[in-house]
């Protein structure tokens, strides 16, 4: 692509978005997920987020319900009181940084379950979501 006349611009290479997700997840989400993608102590009555790694609940969910998780919050989401640490980060981050997150989780998961979670997404944007 060019920028200017004679400027070549080079996008970053797969592994540099990924340690920029990598870099947003632990900017923002270490607060109530430990760097270790786990779920961290959580206060009394509420439920910890679940972790972002293949054991958590997170992998069977389409990239349409993450992102909607992560820019509303888990109670946002899940409602009928529930409570959670995870707050929602639509006043903080862009679409592309919701993205970036993602995809640094996903490159986390085995290959099982990130062919799972494809699978699941292509299902929900086949049917409209």
């Amino acid at each position: 692509m060019l920028a200017d006349a004679g400027a070549l611009v080079l996008w970053p290479s797969a592994g540099d978005a990924t340690e920029h997700g990598c870099h947003l997840y632990l900017d923002n989400c270490a607060a109530f997920l430990r760097a270790d993608l786990e779920a961290s102590p959580t206060g009394a009555g509420r439920l910890p987020a679940p972790p972002p790694d293949a054991s958590g609940h997170i992998c069977p969910h389409p990239d349409r319900m993450l992102r909607e998780i992560i820019l509303r919050g888990t109670a946002a989401m899940v409602g009928k009181g529930y409570q959670s640490d995870m707050p929602g980060f639509e006043d903080l981050l862009t679409e592309a940084e919701v993205e970036a997150i993602l995809d640094y989780l996903k490159s986390e998961w085995p290959e099982r379950e990130r062919a799972h979670q494809a699978r699941v997404t292509a299902a929900d944007e086949a049917a409209g979501g």
